[in-house]
């Protein structure tokens, strides 16, 4: 269950290859030595605590951060020599996002659609999808600056899939949020996985890495630890537990 190494760009079907990738800020190292391959149609999970190196990670693979050594391909293409290539073919949802708090929640959509070039009629048609998809038509009108936490996530959401992306990217997307809104974006996800979306995503839960993920890397003190499955790490961890008895007389 070791990670498996892939040749740069990764075969056909890969649509993230990170080769030996690795990144210091100053003395402190954020991510060493990572290797791993997203194959197209999947969802692959990097679990593990903060400070681990996850976000490190999706920051080099957004383009944010240049690493200080290796490589990283989206859908074939280096992104250190060509990021413009990629972008229009990826979403995109940090933990910061950035809204127009002052706009309403259908004029960001609208506004982030027109950043991605698109044009009547289909810009309002992906409005009008995303925001009941994602639950939002009861806040369409309202300014962002109004919503909850939770409404600003599915607004972060929808903003990454207005143009229906190939590759969606998902830093932590579910922390803080209440279990109600959690399942709902889980059931986003996993509807876009049934149409074909390749999916990235960080995460601190292993149920959430369990329901959506088809393989999980553990990354802990800036290093991949183990990966594979969720059900063959959960077996892992199962038969590594040990049970202390104590008996009296």
């Amino acid at each position: 269950m070791t990670s498996q190494h892939t040749p740069p760009g990764g075969p056909p079907d890969t649509i993230v290859a990170v080769d030996g990738v690795s990144k210091r800020f100053g003395e402190r190292q954020a991510v060493d030595g990572l290797d791993l391959t997203v194959p197209k149609g999947t969802c692959f999970g990097l679990l593990g605590p903060n400070g681990a190196g996850k976000t490190t990670t999706l920051c080099m693979i957004y383009g944010v951060t240049a690493p200080s050594s290796g490589s990283i391909r989206v859908f074939g293409i280096d992104i250190s020599e060509d990021p413009r290539a990629v972008r229009a073919r990826w979403g995109v949802t940090l933990q910061e996002t950035i809204y127009i708090e002052t706009a309403t929640t259908a004029e960001n959509l609208r506004i982030f659609g027109r950043f991605h070039l698109l044009r009547e009629p289909e810009l309002s048609e992906r409005v009008e999808e995303l925001l009941d998809s994602l639950d939002l038509r009861t806040y369409a009108d309202a300014p962002v600056k109004t919503l909850s936490g939770g409404y600003k996530r599915r607004l972060s959401v929808a903003m990454s899939l207005i143009n229906r992306p190939e590759l969606l990217i998902l830093d932590e997307p579910t922390t803080g949020l209440d279990p109600a809104v959690r399942h709902a974006l889980w059931s986003r996800v996993r509807d876009l996985r049934a149409r074909g979306t390749t999916v990235l995503l960080t995460t601190h839960y292993m149920d959430e890495a369990e329901r959506l993920c088809d393989r999980v890397m553990i990354v802990d003190q800036s290093r991949s630890m183990i990966e594979g499955t969720p059900h063959q790490l959960i077996e892992r961890e199962l038969a590594n537990e040990a049970v202390e008895v104590e008996c009296t007389a």
